[in-house]
């Protein structure tokens, strides 16, 4: 049984600091933040291949 309970013990530790890390997230907006430095790397990647024309 004192296992168990660590066991439950842990996860729910765990989901609070994903929880307060995804909302540390949310409300800095560091996912756009991210996306925005990595789209030129991307435009960088896409622009390289060539596209099939349409039929």
């Amino acid at each position: 049984m004192a296992i168990f309970l660590k066991v439950i013990s842990v996860l729910v530790i765990v989901f609070i600091v994903l929880f307060l890390l995804s909302l540390v997230i949310y409300f800095f907006n560091l996912d756009m933040k991210m996306s925005s430095k990595i789209q030129p790397l991307i435009n960088k990647w896409y622009d390289r291949h060539k596209r099939r024309p349409l039929p």
